[in-house]
């Protein structure tokens, strides 16, 4: 079981069925916030809808095809952090983050962030990992910005969101530029 400590506060670890109840209660706490920028909010209406997350996460952990962690902070789940997927005939992979609202503006995530971009680069010597954004999730963009990713551009129209569809700024670093 993957679980990582980042500092004496926070730490990082797969999510178990046991989290179902916790995971989806900060959620349905962060619905409207999280809302804005996630689809998959809507979907996501009950503490059997976050037990079908897990179960999810738990087999493409067990595919070796990354993993999506709980965020802990003081032992508490506060969000979620991962691997959209490894494409390890690239050596890259993409990293997904929601952090629930009342704990926003700690660093939390910047620090989890940076622990994954590690992790993926010295652990599992990949090559290049993204993180894109919408134009307008100004919270989301300031991670990468913060940890010294580059931007490459924007991917027009890359997700719906209920009702539109949302630009995205993609954002890159390289294991050679990478530093911890």
């Amino acid at each position: 079981m993957f679980s990582h400590q980042i500092s004496g506060d926070i730490y990082l670890k797969l999510l178990e069925l046991n989290d179902a109840t916790d995971l989806f209660a900060i959620t349905d706490g962060s619905r409207n916030y999280l809302r804005e920028w996630l689809p998959w909010v809507d979907g996501t209406k009950s503490v059997d809808d976050s037990k079908s997350f897990i179960e999810m996460t738990m087999n493409q952990y067990a595919s070796n095809n990354g993993f999506q962690a709980g965020i802990w902070f003081c032992n508490q789940l506060v969000g979620c952090i991962g691997y959209h997927a490894m494409d390890w005939a690239n050596r890259k992979t993409s990293i997904g983050y929601w952090l629930a609202e009342d704990f926003q503006g700690h660093g939390i995530m910047t620090q989890a962030t940076q622990a994954l971009v590690d992790i993926a680069i010295t652990e599992y010597k990949l090559n290049r990992v993204e993180i894109s954004a919408a134009v307008e999730n100004q919270k989301s963009r300031a991670i990468p910005e913060r940890l010294g990713f580059e931007e490459e551009g924007c991917l027009h129209q890359n997700e719906w969101l209920y009702d539109h569809f949302v630009d995205h700024i993609l954002y890159a670093t390289l294991q050679s530029k990478w530093k911890r």
